[in-house]
């Protein structure tokens, strides 16, 4: 049994595929033989093919042939057991490519909205290095031969020119190691104490808010397409928000929901989406179409989530910049003014 997850993309893609064969009536064990005979690159999908093969012939069904794989996400296979005993195997299938692809396409963007500034403050960091050891030491050796003391000469005020440098580059340095800091802690089992402290930043609390609500209604509405009772699927949704501040929201909804009210009713109540969106759910579910609506709902949230992202990196990108800027402009405007006022002197 493999060790190693298969991530997202492999995930989405999996799915798909089993999907399409379970559509056209092919039986799981013929689905999982043709993708068998499909793979032939020797990565973790096929040796965990070959234990699923395996695994079926014996009797087993698909989300325990998976689970024995080890290869899957818990939630996937959580689906897939509710949509094999619903017998709604097809439309889980398809709910869940769609879910993983739509979490690599998140994924993505975060992680461009960190790389982005990372490379912008290595960049930073090695502009501010260059005008200390070179640019502004050749400026002091300069005026040092002219007027025999920089510290008592007219041109002294150079060293402002070390102080905004220095500056600059002790705060970019500290922003530097609180991001890898911030990165290392996010992927050793920290996320938690991450999250605590980068929530006081109002915009990505907006895009963790925004992505816990994404990953709960894309989880509600793969439940309730896999035949799932309302209330069970909500509560069975909460843990797939990895959000604590969502969780307590949907933990009140729930409460509602015990007291008589409907999941829309609740949501609408305690204000757990945006007033259109929640009017969105009553609609739907008054209607009896609230799969479709979840749905929409669903894309209408991942949309928000890379609008945030997209947002984030708009302000990270010009204040970077502008501390670039403004620290080489300063150190240059001081080291050139002695030039300027030798040059007035000699006209």
């Amino acid at each position: 049994m493999s060790q190693k997850k298969l991530d997202n993309l492999g995930v989405s893609a999996f799915c798909e595929s089993m999907g399409m064969m379970v559509k056209a009536g092919i039986q799981t064990d013929e689905a999982i033989a043709l993708l068998e005979s499909g793979h032939r690159d020797g990565g973790v999908l096929e040796e965990a093919i070959v234990v699923m093969k395996e695994q079926v012939e014996q009797g087993s069904t698909l989300a325990a042939a998976m689970k024995q794989a080890g290869i899957f996400p818990e939630y996937a296979l959580s689906m897939i057991e509710v949509g094999e005993n619903a017998g709604r195997l097809e439309d889980v299938l398809f709910r869940l490519s769609r879910y993983y692809a739509d979490q690599k396409t998140i994924s993505e963007k975060l992680r461009s909205a960190v790389t982005y500034p990372a490379a912008m403050l290595v960049l930073i960091i090695a502009v501010l290095a260059v005008m200390l050891a070179m640019v502004l030491p050749a400026f002091s050796e300069v005026y040092q031969n002219l007027t025999g003391d920089v510290n008592t000469s007219a041109y002294r005020y150079i060293h402002l020119a070390y102080l905004f440098c220095w500056i600059a580059l002790i705060v970019m340095i500290v922003l530097a190691v609180g991001l890898l800091l911030g990165l290392y802690f996010w992927n050793n089992g920290k996320r938690a104490a991450v999250e605590s402290v980068i929530r006081h930043i109002p915009i990505v609390a907006q895009i963790l808010d925004s992505m816990g609500m994404f990953r709960f209604t894309s989880a509600l509405e793969t439940y309730l397409a896999s035949g799932q009772m309302q209330d069970i699927a909500v509560i069975d949704s909460i843990v797939m928000t990895d959000c604590p501040p969502v969780e307590e929201k949907l933990k009140r909804c729930v409460a509602r929901m015990e007291e008589g009210h409907s999941i829309a009713q609740a949501a609408y109540d305690e204000e757990l989406f945006e007033p259109v969106y929640g009017r969105m759910l009553l609609a739907g579910e008054r209607s009896g179409d609230m799969e479709s609506v979840l749905s929409r709902l669903t894309a209408l949230l991942e949309e928000n989530c890379g609008n945030l992202v997209d947002r984030l990196v708009g302000v990270v990108d010009p204040l970077l910049s502008g501390v670039l800027m403004v620290t080489v402009g300063l150190s240059l405007l001081s080291v050139m003014l002695p030039l300027i006022g030798m040059m007035n002197a000699v006209g």
